[in-house]
Order: structure tokens, then C-alpha cells, then sequence
């Protein structure tokens, strides 16, 4: 297909005469089928607002089809209009637009259902079993076709995937401004996402799926290896240390395939468990697992067999992670550290797969006997956490890594409380690594992508970043140079890693001072012509982007994790700063009703703009959070936030006095 050619098909939109019907393509992996749970009268009211996106002449022919798809997949996706073309992030100048920041924009939407980076590409979902970015293909289809309309003096509006218009606005607001499961309270509940889901007004955003800004699984490889280091760092005295430490965990599908690129980057050997053989087997043939394995005891043996050599090594057990670790406590084998990460926060629809029954009978369980699939997801999470108890009672390192792991198996009935049934008796990674280590001080997930395309533009911007984060650390106080050291070690060795998949992106944990000026370094290079026009971004799971309790948030102990102010005031300041697009969302990462998360993109062009902009947003960005985290009495916010004080006299934040407990012993 030439430009030209693609760029007509883009600015078409919807078609206007109906494309033939597409088979069901069974070689891609499919989201499974989600439970029947409209009544009669909201099944209609879902074919009404799925037939509002085409004209009345077309309503006899879609419907059925919509309804069908509505009866066998319990959403309506509206394959007919998947497009023809190639889903893949294609260099910026390929898009049609007056508008290069809107241009920015479609590139990370196709990066986003790219099938070698989606979970679910056929029905919009990136990743997490529900994080999409459109609920059909007419939103997807509009949305483009609204990018390569607007100007520079226009916003479009995001509607959980419903793109609702282009509205008259000016140069410096939000090209996209995207709001995703935005719920009344009380109305967000796990099944009221299943309702509302179903019925076409709302979305599961995740964190970067409905933001455009998932690179990929490279963007939570950077993390969980940090995560590891740290974590083996902790455990230093225990085991034997003279072997790569194990690493058992679980899930593979989406983000949680970082996990066993990340375990060799570490240094570990790591076993990762996944039922979905589509899932282990695509992180196999792209490089981010060593080797599948179907056998329980040849998984264990292979794996003793890298330790006793000395070296790293990542095997997927193609099989359940509960029948890994019972097998594990029965053969007495000593593991140094235990994760998991399978999309915990959506455990009825496809996030958790229960012991005892296979990939095929749990997704026809969980759509045609809910309920009981419930108890056996239950069954088998009190099962997993016997036998966790069971290897952490003789040395184990066990963490949550955010998935909602601790918080489903405290609701199942599992010996997951310590003796004063107060707390969860495992930490949250966030409670005991990042939190702490980076959030406290700014670190967090930044992010960027090369809209060329072009291989050897990510290689100048990882120089770039090298350089500039080399030169940093010369001056940086000792409470940050392990953060510093890993994150240089981290980019420089970005390239042999082969850590891309889908677009041109990196990632590495960065503080304000650090975002600003690689962004600085990269405009100036984008306006010699040496590069061309960098995205910039990050995960939400950030210092200032997520209110999480049990994630970003868990180590903040005067009791405001419950709250969401941080998040809020985030994209609004992000919004009115310069932000290229901002995104607000509810249930990214540990699930709906749990938490709120915000996300931006920024695009560098190489215009004094561009670096006024950057200047002005980032460090906003950054400082919000640290400032949240410092009025908590965060001892290394406090440092943070007092140090960029002095760093920027306009910055005048309330910093907290701490009152001892022998005061308040007195008194109460």
C-alpha cells in the first residue's frame, strides 16, 4: 500500500458503503467470551447505541450481525470494519493532517493495536485482558479520521473511546484530551464494568492502553528489572548468593511478558508460568523468553540446572501456576523470590485462570457459569497463597507486584493477613523497592518514541540520554547515585537487549532533572535534523500520575492512599502546561473502582515551543507527586521536594512537621 493510498483510507473514516463481512480469525489471539450479564431490554439499548455510528439505510444489515456478535462475545466490536490495512506504527509523515501533533497522536494509536504488540488486537486490547483503546473499530476508524481533520486551534474529545467531536480551543491546550471509565462511585463495581462495558458508553482504559502510550512489554521490563535487582539486593544474605537467585512468577500475556527479559537483564533465573500456550509462545518467538516448557518437573529441573551453571535464564511453564508452586513446596525446593502477575484486577473475565481446569474450560466457564467460576478462582488463590506461605516460611522473598495479587486473595478467603489480621503479611513491590527508592524522589517511568521510525533515531536518542544522564550524576547527592547507576547502566546496555517491539520507544526511570534535560537535548537535536519529532511520555504508574492504595500509593502512610486528588490535579496541570494530549482513567492497573490514573503525551518538533512547553510541563509532572508524597512525611520526599526548592525559587511547597509519639502517646 502506497502513502497516498493509505492516507485516503484514513481520511475516509467510516465507509460509506458497508465493507464485506471478515471471517473470525482463529491464529489471533482472541479476548475470551464475556459473561451474559444485559437483561433483554439493555440488549437493545446496546444494539441502538452500537447502530448510532451508521446510517439508517445500513441498520437492517448490521443489526443481526450486531447482535450476534453481542450473543457469542458478549461485547459488539464490529469486526466487518477492521481495516484491511497493516496494524503497525508507521513514520509520521505517512499520516494525513493538518496538524503534526494530531499526526504524533495516530502514530501511537496504531502502535497501540499493533498484533505484535497488542494482547487482543481483533477486539482493541492492548493489554491486562481488558486495557483497550476503543470498545469497536467505528470509534478507531472516526477517531483517525478526526486527527487528519484538525488544526492546531481544535481539541478533540475521547469519551472512553468514543471520540465525541473536535471542539474550538488554541495552540497551547491538549490536542486530545481522553477520559476513560470515569464512573459514579457507586457505580464502580466489577460487574457495573461488565454492564456498561456491554451496553458500548464505557471502557477499561488500563494505564497506557487507552492514553496511546504502550510501547509494548520493553515499558515494564525497565521496572521489573529494577524491581529484581533491588529485591535480590534485599535478600543478599540469605541463600546461596555465588548462584543466579530463582525467580518463580507467573503471567505472560501483555505487560507481565516483560517479566522473563527482565529476570535475565537481573541476572536471575526465573520460571514464568502462563496457560495460554498463544501468549508463551509469542514471547518465545520474539525473543523475551529462553524456552517453553510443558513438563512441572523438567520446568524445576531445567532451572536447577541454569543455577548450578551459573547462569541466567528464563523458562515459561506452559501450565498453571498453582500446580508450580505446590509442586515446588513438594519437592522442597529453596526459592529466592516470588511474584506474581497475572491481571488479578479483573479475575472473573479472563485475568486469572484457575487450578484444575484447563485454558478452553475456563473461558467457557467464565462466560456460561460465572458464579462458578468465581468459587473456583477463589479455591485456587487460597491454594496459591497455602503454598507461598509454605516457601517464604523457609527463606523466600515473596512481593506483590501490583496486580491486585494480595487484595483477591485476602476477598477469597486466603492466609494472606499477618497475626494481626490488620495487613497484608507480603509487601507491595511499591511499599518496599519503588516506592521508596524512586517515587520518593522523583524517579519514574519516562519514556519516548521516535515517530520516524527509524532504528538508528532510537540509537542517537539513547546516546543522547546516556550522555546526558552521565553528566548529571556527577553532581547528584549520594541519595540518589544507585538510582543514577542503574538507569545509565539500564540505557547503555537498551540496544543489545533488543527491547523494541512495535515502535522506535525506550524507557528508563528518570527524575525532573533528568526528563527535562534529555528532553531538552532531544529537541535541540530535532532541530538540527539530526533526529526527527520524539514523542515524549511515561507509564502513569509514576510518581504523581496513580492514586493506587495497594500500588503507587501504598507506601503512603497518614492515610490519604485512598484519596485521588494527586491524580486529578496531575492531568489538569499537564492539561494547561503544554501536554500534546492528556488522559484520566479509572481502574488502571489494579482494577475498576481501585484506583485513578493520568497520562500524557508531548511531542518535541525542534520549535522554541516545543521546548517552553517541555520546560514547563515535566516539571509539574514530577513535582506534583513528590510534593503529595512529601506532605506524607515520605523522608526521601521530604529531601526531593526540598532539594527543588532550591533548584527553582518559584517552587514553594508545604513541607510537614513531625510530631513524636511520645506527644501523641501522652495524649491519647
Amino acid at each position: 500500500m502506497t502513502k497516498e493510498e493509505f492516507q485516503q483510507l484514513i481520511q475516509e473514516g467510516i465507509p460509506s458503503e458497508l465493507p464485506p463481512k471478515k471471517a473470525y480469525d482463529s491464529h489471533i489471539n482472541h479476548a475470551p467470551k464475556r459473561k451474559e450479564i444485559l437483561t433483554d431490554k439493555e440488549k437493545k439499548l446496546a444494539l441502538r447505541n452500537a447502530l448510532r455510528y451508521f446510517p439508517k439505510a445500513q441498520h437492517a444489515e448490521l443489526a443481526p450481525e450486531f447482535a450476534e456478535e453481542l450473543k457469542a462475545y458478549g461485547r459488539i466490536y464490529m469486526y466487518r470494519f477492521r481495516p484491511d490495512w497493516e496494524m503497525k506504527a508507521r513514520p509520521i509523515d505517512w499520516y494525513p493532517g493538518k496538524s503534526k501533533q494530531a499526526r504524533a497522536i495516530m502514530v501511537m494509536i496504531q502502535n497501540n493495536l499493533d498484533p505484535a504488540v497488542a494482547q487482543h488486537p481483533h477486539e482493541l486490547i492492548t493489554y491486562g485482558g481488558n486495557g483497550a483503546v476503543f470498545q469497536n473499530w467505528a470509534q478507531y476508524r472516526l477517531t483517525m479520521k478526526y486527527l487528519s481533520e484538525m488544526t492546531d486551534d481544535q481539541t478533540l474529545v475521547m469519551y472512553s473511546g468514543h471520540p465525541m467531536g473536535l471542539f474550538p480551543s488554541h495552540k497551547d491546550a491538549p490536542r486530545v484530551v481522553v477520559t476513560n471509565g470515569m464512573m459514579i462511585p457507586n457505580y464502580s463495581k466489577p460487574d457495573d464494568w461488565e454492564r456498561f462495558n456491554a451496553l458500548g458508553v464505557t471502557q477499561y482504559g488500563q494505564m497506557t492502553a487507552g492514553s496511546y502510550m504502550y510501547i509494548g512489554p520493553q515499558g515494564i521490563v525497565h521496572g521489573t528489572t529494577i524491581t529484581v535487582l533491588n529485591a535480590a539486593r534485599m535478600i543478599a544474605e540469605k541463600g546461596d548468593a555465588s548462584k543466579p537467585r530463582l525467580f518463580i512468577t507467573s503471567g505472560l500475556g501483555g505487560m507481565s511478558g516483560a517479566q522473563p527479559k527482565a529476570g535475565n537483564i537481573a541476572g536471575v533465573v526465573s520460571i514464568c508460568a502462563e496457560v495460554n500456550p498463544d501468549a508463551a509462545y509469542k514471547r518465545q518467538e520474539q525473543g523475551w523468553v529462553d524456552e517453553v516448557i510443558e513438563d512441572v518437573d523438567r520446568t524445576i529441573d531445567t532451572a536447577i540446572a541454569y543455577q548450578n551453571k551459573k547462569q541466567p535464564h528464563s523458562i515459561a511453564y506452559l501450565g498453571n501456576i498453582v500446580d508450580l508452586w505446590e509442586r515446588l513446596v513438594e519437592r522442597n525446593i529453596y526459592v529466592d523470590l516470588g511474584s506474581d502477575q497475572t491481571s488479578l484486577h479483573n479475575p472473573w473475565a479472563g485475568g486469572y485462570y484457575p487450578a484444575g481446569l484447563t485454558f478452553s474450560e475456563s473461558n467457557e466457564m467464565m462466560a456460561k457459569e460465572p458464579e462458578k467460576f468465581k468459587e473456583k478462582v477463589r479455591e485456587s488463590l487460597r491454594r496459591q497463597v497455602a503454598a507461598i506461605n509454605g516457601l517464604t516460611a523457609k527463606g523466600m522473598y515473596f512481593f506483590d507486584y501490583g496486580n491486585a495479587f494480595l487484595l483477591e486473595s485476602s476477598r477469597a478467603g486466603a492466609d494472606i493477613m499477618d497475626e494481626q489480621n490488620e495487613n497484608f503479611r507480603y509487601p507491595s513491590y511499591v511499599q518496599d523497592i519503588m516506592g521508596p527508592m524512586c517515587f520518593d524522589y522523583g524517579f519514574g517511568p519516562f519514556r519516548w518514541v521516535c515517530t520516524s521510525g527509524k532504528p538508528e533515531d532510537l540509537e542517537a536518542t539513547d546516546r543522547i540520554a546516556s550522555e546526558v544522564l552521565d553528566e548529571i550524576r556527577q553532581n547528584s547527592p549520594k541519595e540518589i547515585q544507585q538510582q543514577m547507576a542503574d538507569n545509565i547502566q539500564w540505557i547503555k546496555g537498551a540496544q543489545e537487549n533488543k527491547l523494541v517491539v512495535g515502535s522506535q520507544a525506550r524507557i528508563l526511570y528518570a527524575d525532573a532533572e533528568g526528563r527535562m534535560k534529555i528532553a531538552a537535548a532531544f529537541n535541540e537535536a530535532i532541530k538540527k535534523g539530526d533526529i526527527g519529532p520524539v514523542v515524549l511520555g511515561r507509564d502513569h504508574h509514576d510518581v504523581s500520575g496513580t492514586d493506587s492504595p495497594f500500588r503507587e500509593t501504598s507506601n503512603i502512610y497518614d492515610g490519604s492512599q485512598f484519596t485521588a486528588d494527586m491524580a486529578i490535579q496531575n492531568v489538569i496541570g499537564d492539561g494547561f502546561r503544554g501536554a500534546t494530549w492528556v488522559s484520566i482513567h479509572n481502574g488502571g492497573g489494579v482494577g475498576w473502582g481501585e484506583v485513578i490514573n493520568g497520562g500524557f503525551g508531548m511531542l518535541l518538533d525542534g520549535t522554541d515551543e516545543a521546548d517552553r512547553r517541555l520546560k514547563m510541563m515535566l516539571h509539574w509532572d514530577v513535582n506534583n507527586g513528590i510534593a503529595r508524597r512529601s506532605w506524607a512525611r515520605n523522608e526521601g520526599a521530604v529531601f526531593a521536594i526540598k532539594r527543588a526548592m532550591e533548584h527553582e525559587p518559584r517552587l514553594k511547597v508545604t513541607v510537614p512537621n513531625n510530631a513524636s509519639d511520645d506527644i501523641i502517646d501522652r495524649v491519647l
